[in-house]
Protein backbone atom coordinates (compact mmCIF):
# COMPACT_ATOMS: atom_id res chain seq x y z
CA UNK A 1 0.00 0.00 0.00
CA UNK A 2 1.56 3.30 -0.79
CA UNK A 3 0.79 6.64 1.66
CA UNK A 4 -2.08 8.27 0.83
CA UNK A 5 -0.99 11.48 -0.15
CA UNK A 6 2.85 10.69 -0.81
CA UNK A 7 5.68 13.13 -0.25
CA UNK A 8 7.96 13.13 -3.44
CA UNK A 9 11.49 11.99 -2.64
CA UNK A 10 12.20 8.19 -1.27
CA UNK A 11 10.41 7.04 2.02
CA UNK A 12 12.47 7.17 5.08
CA UNK A 13 10.33 4.59 6.39
CA UNK A 14 8.33 1.35 4.22
CA UNK A 15 6.38 -1.00 6.39
CA UNK A 16 4.46 -3.47 3.78
CA UNK A 17 2.21 -6.72 5.20
CA UNK A 18 3.79 -6.11 8.89
CA UNK A 19 2.92 -9.23 10.79
CA UNK A 20 3.15 -9.41 14.80
CA UNK A 21 2.03 -12.73 16.37
CA UNK A 22 2.58 -14.08 19.42
CA UNK A 23 1.77 -17.69 20.49
CA UNK A 24 -0.07 -18.29 23.32
CA UNK A 25 1.30 -21.82 25.44
CA UNK A 26 0.17 -22.69 28.63
CA UNK A 27 -3.67 -22.34 28.49
CA UNK A 28 -3.93 -25.81 27.31
CA UNK A 29 -3.47 -29.49 29.98
CA UNK A 30 -2.38 -31.20 26.58
CA UNK A 31 1.14 -30.36 25.72
CA UNK A 32 1.00 -31.77 22.19
CA UNK A 33 -1.96 -28.96 21.28
CA UNK A 34 -0.84 -26.36 19.05
CA UNK A 35 -0.69 -23.24 20.83
CA UNK A 36 -3.01 -20.63 19.74
CA UNK A 37 -1.98 -17.19 18.63
CA UNK A 38 -2.61 -13.60 19.09
CA UNK A 39 -2.32 -11.62 15.88
CA UNK A 40 -1.25 -8.27 17.73
CA UNK A 41 -0.48 -6.67 14.30
CA UNK A 42 -1.76 -8.08 11.11
CA UNK A 43 -0.85 -7.14 7.40
CA UNK A 44 -0.27 -3.62 8.49
CA UNK A 45 1.37 -1.31 5.01
CA UNK A 46 2.30 2.63 4.57
CA UNK A 47 5.18 5.14 4.23
CA UNK A 48 6.51 7.66 6.00
CA UNK A 49 8.29 10.11 4.02
CA UNK A 50 10.72 13.36 5.58
CA UNK A 51 9.37 16.31 7.71
CA UNK A 52 5.80 14.39 8.11
CA UNK A 53 4.16 12.99 10.68
CA UNK A 54 1.86 10.28 10.71
CA UNK A 55 -0.96 9.58 13.60
CA UNK A 56 -1.88 6.44 14.22
CA UNK A 57 -5.12 6.34 16.44
CA UNK A 58 -7.61 3.72 17.94
CA UNK A 59 -8.99 1.71 21.30
CA UNK A 60 -6.54 -0.14 23.41
CA UNK A 61 -5.28 -3.09 22.51
CA UNK A 62 -5.91 -2.44 18.63
CA UNK A 63 -1.86 -2.98 18.02
CA UNK A 64 -0.53 0.19 18.34
CA UNK A 65 2.43 0.14 20.79
CA UNK A 66 3.05 -3.12 18.93
CA UNK A 67 3.43 -2.02 15.92
CA UNK A 68 6.01 1.01 17.02
CA UNK A 69 8.18 -1.63 18.70
CA UNK A 70 8.24 -4.07 16.03
CA UNK A 71 9.10 -0.64 13.67
CA UNK A 72 12.87 -0.85 16.05
CA UNK A 73 13.36 -4.35 16.35
CA UNK A 74 11.89 -4.03 20.02
CA UNK A 75 9.75 -7.23 19.52
CA UNK A 76 9.95 -9.81 16.63
CA UNK A 77 8.76 -9.61 13.44
CA UNK A 78 6.27 -12.60 12.34
CA UNK A 79 6.11 -11.55 8.33
CA UNK A 80 6.34 -8.79 6.61
CA UNK A 81 8.80 -6.36 5.09
CA UNK A 82 9.98 -3.13 7.41
CA UNK A 83 12.64 -0.81 5.28
CA UNK A 84 14.56 1.83 6.69
CA UNK A 85 16.00 4.31 4.33
CA UNK A 86 15.58 1.70 1.50
CA UNK A 87 17.43 -0.96 3.40
CA UNK A 88 15.14 -4.25 4.91
CA UNK A 89 15.85 -4.19 8.58
CA UNK A 90 13.84 -7.38 8.90
CA UNK A 91 15.92 -10.28 10.29
CA UNK A 92 18.87 -7.80 10.29
CA UNK A 93 22.08 -8.25 12.56
CA UNK A 94 22.29 -6.26 15.85
CA UNK A 95 25.15 -4.53 13.96
CA UNK A 96 23.11 -3.39 11.38
CA UNK A 97 21.04 -2.17 13.82
CA UNK A 98 23.20 -0.37 15.71
CA UNK A 99 23.99 2.05 12.24
CA UNK A 100 20.67 2.53 11.67
CA UNK A 101 19.41 3.73 16.03
CA UNK A 102 21.28 6.84 15.30
CA UNK A 103 18.43 8.01 12.80
CA UNK A 104 15.76 6.65 14.37
CA UNK A 105 14.67 7.08 18.17
CA UNK A 106 11.79 6.87 20.55
CA UNK A 107 9.69 8.71 23.31
CA UNK A 108 7.98 6.22 25.63
CA UNK A 109 4.43 6.44 27.13
CA UNK A 110 5.51 6.56 30.42
CA UNK A 111 7.61 9.37 31.28
CA UNK A 112 9.09 8.63 34.63
CA UNK A 113 9.41 5.04 33.51
CA UNK A 114 11.31 5.27 30.71
CA UNK A 115 13.95 6.87 33.05
CA UNK A 116 16.41 5.13 34.54
CA UNK A 117 16.08 6.52 38.60
CA UNK A 118 19.91 6.10 39.31
CA UNK A 119 21.00 8.24 36.45
CA UNK A 120 21.03 12.09 36.40
CA UNK A 121 19.35 13.80 33.95
CA UNK A 122 22.90 14.51 32.31
CA UNK A 123 23.72 11.05 32.54
CA UNK A 124 20.39 9.95 30.47
CA UNK A 125 20.47 12.70 27.73
CA UNK A 126 23.98 11.81 27.31
CA UNK A 127 23.92 8.13 26.97
CA UNK A 128 23.32 8.46 23.40
CA UNK A 129 26.16 10.43 22.98
CA UNK A 130 28.56 7.87 24.55
CA UNK A 131 26.86 4.65 22.19
CA UNK A 132 26.69 6.41 19.42
CA UNK A 133 29.53 9.08 19.51
CA UNK A 134 32.25 7.56 21.79
CA UNK A 135 34.80 10.35 19.63
CA UNK A 136 33.39 12.91 21.36
CA UNK A 137 35.38 15.21 23.96
CA UNK A 138 34.11 15.67 27.71
CA UNK A 139 33.39 19.13 26.56
CA UNK A 140 31.82 18.36 23.43
CA UNK A 141 29.66 16.34 25.08
CA UNK A 142 28.59 17.93 28.66
CA UNK A 143 28.35 21.10 25.70
CA UNK A 144 25.96 19.40 23.33
CA UNK A 145 23.73 17.98 27.23
CA UNK A 146 23.53 21.35 28.07
CA UNK A 147 22.24 22.54 24.54
CA UNK A 148 19.36 19.86 24.67
CA UNK A 149 18.25 20.59 27.93
CA UNK A 150 18.07 23.77 27.28
CA UNK A 151 16.18 23.61 23.93
CA UNK A 152 13.33 21.38 25.25
CA UNK A 153 12.69 23.77 28.50
CA UNK A 154 15.13 22.63 31.07
CA UNK A 155 17.48 24.56 32.78
CA UNK A 156 21.04 24.38 33.82
CA UNK A 157 20.62 23.76 37.82
CA UNK A 158 19.01 20.83 36.58
CA UNK A 159 21.40 18.94 34.93
CA UNK A 160 22.57 16.87 37.95
CA UNK A 161 18.88 15.72 39.40
CA UNK A 162 17.38 12.59 39.41
CA UNK A 163 13.99 11.61 37.52
CA UNK A 164 12.04 11.45 40.74
CA UNK A 165 12.79 15.44 41.55
CA UNK A 166 10.77 16.18 38.32
CA UNK A 167 6.71 16.27 37.51
CA UNK A 168 5.45 14.28 34.53
CA UNK A 169 5.97 17.31 31.84
CA UNK A 170 9.17 17.83 32.91
CA UNK A 171 10.53 13.72 32.77
CA UNK A 172 9.00 13.59 29.44
CA UNK A 173 10.95 16.83 28.86
CA UNK A 174 14.10 14.63 29.63
CA UNK A 175 12.88 11.75 27.21
CA UNK A 176 12.70 13.95 24.37
CA UNK A 177 15.92 15.68 24.66
CA UNK A 178 17.06 12.20 24.87
CA UNK A 179 15.70 11.12 21.69
CA UNK A 180 16.79 14.26 20.27
CA UNK A 181 20.66 14.11 21.22
CA UNK A 182 21.43 12.24 17.90
CA UNK A 183 19.61 14.48 15.76
CA UNK A 184 17.65 11.62 14.06
CA UNK A 185 15.51 11.85 11.54
CA UNK A 186 12.48 9.56 12.53
CA UNK A 187 11.21 9.59 15.91
CA UNK A 188 8.83 7.19 17.03
CA UNK A 189 6.35 8.73 19.70
CA UNK A 190 4.12 5.74 21.60
CA UNK A 191 1.36 8.12 23.37
CA UNK A 192 3.87 10.38 24.39
CA UNK A 193 0.90 12.78 26.21
CA UNK A 194 -1.48 10.57 27.11
CA UNK A 195 -0.75 10.28 30.97
CA UNK A 196 -0.05 13.98 31.34
CA UNK A 197 -2.68 16.99 32.04
CA UNK A 198 -4.66 18.58 29.11
CA UNK A 199 -2.82 21.51 29.65
CA UNK A 200 0.98 20.17 29.63
CA UNK A 201 -0.24 17.95 27.08
CA UNK A 202 -0.48 21.17 24.76
CA UNK A 203 3.19 22.17 25.77
CA UNK A 204 4.88 18.96 24.63
CA UNK A 205 2.77 18.44 21.17
CA UNK A 206 3.90 22.51 20.97
CA UNK A 207 7.49 21.59 21.83
CA UNK A 208 7.41 18.76 19.03
CA UNK A 209 5.86 20.92 16.46
CA UNK A 210 8.58 23.45 17.22
CA UNK A 211 11.60 20.46 17.00
CA UNK A 212 10.16 18.76 14.11
CA UNK A 213 10.27 22.27 11.80
CA UNK A 214 13.54 23.10 13.64
CA UNK A 215 15.43 20.01 12.85
CA UNK A 216 13.10 18.31 10.04
CA UNK A 217 11.87 15.45 11.49
CA UNK A 218 9.52 12.65 10.74
CA UNK A 219 7.28 11.76 13.30
CA UNK A 220 5.38 8.60 14.04
CA UNK A 221 2.77 9.46 16.62
CA UNK A 222 0.53 7.39 18.56
CA UNK A 223 -2.42 8.53 20.22
CA UNK A 224 -6.11 7.78 21.80
CA UNK A 225 -7.08 11.30 21.53
CA UNK A 226 -8.14 12.40 18.32
CA UNK A 227 -7.94 15.75 18.53
CA UNK A 228 -4.71 15.85 19.61
CA UNK A 229 -3.41 13.36 16.31
CA UNK A 230 -5.07 15.90 14.36
CA UNK A 231 -3.18 19.23 15.84
CA UNK A 232 0.17 17.71 14.64
CA UNK A 233 -0.36 15.17 11.93
CA UNK A 234 -0.64 15.38 8.47
CA UNK A 235 -2.01 12.09 7.48
CA UNK A 236 -4.02 9.71 10.16
CA UNK A 237 -3.82 5.99 10.22
CA UNK A 238 -6.75 4.11 12.00
CA UNK A 239 -6.25 0.67 13.49
CA UNK A 240 -8.43 -1.81 14.58
CA UNK A 241 -7.85 -5.31 15.99
CA UNK A 242 -3.99 -4.74 14.72
CA UNK A 243 -5.40 -3.81 10.82
CA UNK A 244 -5.62 -0.75 9.13
CA UNK A 245 -8.80 0.47 9.03
CA UNK A 246 -8.64 3.87 7.17
CA UNK A 247 -5.54 6.29 6.06
CA UNK A 248 -6.12 9.65 4.49
CA UNK A 249 -5.21 13.14 5.29
CA UNK A 250 -6.30 14.33 7.88
CA UNK A 251 -8.59 17.18 6.63
CA UNK A 252 -9.74 14.10 4.14
CA UNK A 253 -10.45 12.18 7.45
CA UNK A 254 -11.88 14.60 9.81
CA UNK A 255 -14.21 16.17 7.12
CA UNK A 256 -15.44 12.83 5.45
CA UNK A 257 -14.51 9.81 7.15
CA UNK A 258 -15.08 6.78 4.89
CA UNK A 259 -14.30 3.60 7.33
CA UNK A 260 -17.71 3.14 9.99
CA UNK A 261 -14.78 2.49 13.24
CA UNK A 262 -13.52 5.97 11.94
CA UNK A 263 -17.09 7.71 12.01
CA UNK A 264 -17.46 6.07 15.72
CA UNK A 265 -14.01 7.57 16.71
CA UNK A 266 -15.17 10.97 15.17
CA UNK A 267 -18.65 11.13 16.70
CA UNK A 268 -17.46 10.11 20.39
CA UNK A 269 -15.04 13.28 20.00
CA UNK A 270 -16.83 16.08 22.38
CA UNK A 271 -17.60 19.33 21.05
CA UNK A 272 -17.04 22.58 23.31
CA UNK A 273 -20.13 24.22 22.44
CA UNK A 274 -23.09 22.95 24.74
CA UNK A 275 -25.50 23.31 22.22
CA UNK A 276 -23.89 21.24 19.09
CA UNK A 277 -22.64 18.94 21.86
CA UNK A 278 -26.48 18.62 23.04
CA UNK A 279 -27.80 18.19 19.51
CA UNK A 280 -25.39 15.74 18.32
CA UNK A 281 -26.65 12.28 17.43
CA UNK A 282 -24.07 9.32 19.20
CA UNK A 283 -22.77 6.38 17.30
CA UNK A 284 -21.79 4.36 20.52
CA UNK A 285 -20.11 0.74 19.31
CA UNK A 286 -22.02 -2.21 20.77
CA UNK A 287 -20.35 -4.44 22.95
CA UNK A 288 -16.42 -4.74 23.62
CA UNK A 289 -13.26 -5.01 21.63
CA UNK A 290 -13.00 -9.12 20.59
CA UNK A 291 -9.37 -10.76 21.10
CA UNK A 292 -6.91 -10.60 19.37
CA UNK A 293 -6.55 -14.32 19.89
CA UNK A 294 -10.38 -15.32 18.61
CA UNK A 295 -10.59 -12.23 15.75
CA UNK A 296 -14.03 -12.25 14.03
CA UNK A 297 -13.76 -13.95 10.54
CA UNK A 298 -13.60 -11.52 7.26
CA UNK A 299 -13.83 -8.20 8.46
CA UNK A 300 -12.44 -7.64 12.49
CA UNK A 301 -14.83 -4.97 13.05
CA UNK A 302 -17.92 -6.41 11.45
CA UNK A 303 -19.28 -7.88 15.31
CA UNK A 304 -19.76 -4.14 15.82
CA UNK A 305 -20.19 -2.58 13.27
CA UNK A 306 -23.77 -0.92 13.30
CA UNK A 307 -23.30 -1.00 8.30
CA UNK A 308 -22.37 -4.78 8.55
CA UNK A 309 -23.88 -7.56 5.77
CA UNK A 310 -23.52 -11.34 5.36
CA UNK A 311 -20.56 -10.16 2.60
CA UNK A 312 -18.57 -8.89 5.92
CA UNK A 313 -17.81 -12.23 7.11
CA UNK A 314 -16.68 -13.57 4.22
CA UNK A 315 -13.47 -11.82 3.38
CA UNK A 316 -10.64 -9.81 4.94
CA UNK A 317 -11.31 -6.11 2.63
CA UNK A 318 -7.91 -4.74 1.89
CA UNK A 319 -7.36 -1.57 1.79
CA UNK A 320 -7.66 0.44 -1.80
CA UNK A 321 -8.54 4.09 -2.86
CA UNK A 322 -11.96 5.45 -1.97
CA UNK A 323 -11.55 9.06 -2.68
CA UNK A 324 -8.36 11.43 -3.60
CA UNK A 325 -6.75 11.50 -0.16
CA UNK A 326 -8.24 8.81 1.48
CA UNK A 327 -8.09 4.66 1.69
CA UNK A 328 -10.65 2.96 3.59
CA UNK A 329 -11.16 -1.44 4.03
CA UNK A 330 -14.47 -1.47 3.97
CA UNK A 331 -16.68 -3.49 1.31
CA UNK A 332 -19.57 -0.82 1.57
CA UNK A 333 -17.37 2.10 -0.01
Amino acid sequence: MSAATPTPGKALLSVKNLRVHFPIRGDSPWPWTAPRVLKAVDGVSFELHAGETLGIVGESGCGKSTLARALLNLVPITDGSVMWHGDEMRGASAAAWQTKRKAVQMIFQDPLASLDPRMTVAQIIGEPLRTHCPELTSVQHNEMVLAMMLRVGLTAQQINRYPHEFSGGQCQRIGIARALILKPQVVICDEPVSALDVSIQAQIINLLKELQAEMGLALVFIAHDLAVVKHISQRVMVMYLGRAMEVAHKHALYDTPHHPYTQALLAAIPVPDPRIERGKTLQLLQGDLPSPINQPSGCVFRTRCPKAIAQCAQAIPPLRQVAPQSQSACILD
